[in-house]
């Protein structure tokens, strides 16, 4: 089972997403794909962290997404990916358009094939204003692209707006 979980900042998603995993009665890997850079993102990190059951294997892939999930998902084992854009955002800011490229469409190659449940947490970014730099429009129109694709590959989309899941998809 292939599940996708959109929202916008804190709208709940993240929580959605740990609830889930837990439901799933499997052994859960989290596997982050946020950096550090600021005061303000550790202490977001250590937000989650102090979320999630210590019991949780994390993992930490801020570029290699495919190869993360292909080497943690397995039969009656859930991975847990937070999130998508951040990876993206990563990706981006490497200012490697090959990389980029290839991290992509190797992710949405080798998520239908995945085994076990994923669940993928992504921000939903174009419902609002069209951003005024190149940079941002370029990361709204790739994470929509993104967003569709995987969605193709998921059983199940939510949209998570305000703590309250709206089923889109399974």
């Amino acid at each position: 089972m292939k599940e996708l979980i959109l929202g916008g900042a804190r709208s709940g998603k993240s929580r959605l997403a740990e609830q889930h995993a837990q439901a799933s009665g499997l052994p859960v890997t989290y596997l982050a794909t946020a950096t550090v850079k600021d005061d303000e993102m550790r202490a977001r990190i250590a937000h989650h962290q102090a979320q999630r059951p210590g019991h949780w294997q994390l993992v930490e892939e801020p570029l290699a997404l495919a190869s993360a999930l292909q080497y943690h998902a397995a039969t009656e084992h859930c991975v847990l990916v937070d999130c998508l854009t951040l990876w993206l955002t990563n990706l981006l800011c490497a200012q490697d358009e090959a990389r980029l490229h290839h991290e992509v469409t190797t992710l949405l190659e080798v998520l239908p094939g995945l085994p076990g449940e994923i669940i993928l947490v992504s921000n939903e970014t174009g419902m609002g204003v069209v951003p005024l730099g190149e940079l941002t429009r370029r990361y709204c129109d790739e994470a929509g692209r993104l967003h569709q694709a995987v969605a193709r590959s998921c059983e199940k989309v939510i949209l998570t707006v305000a703590g309250l899941p709206l089923n889109l998809k399974g």
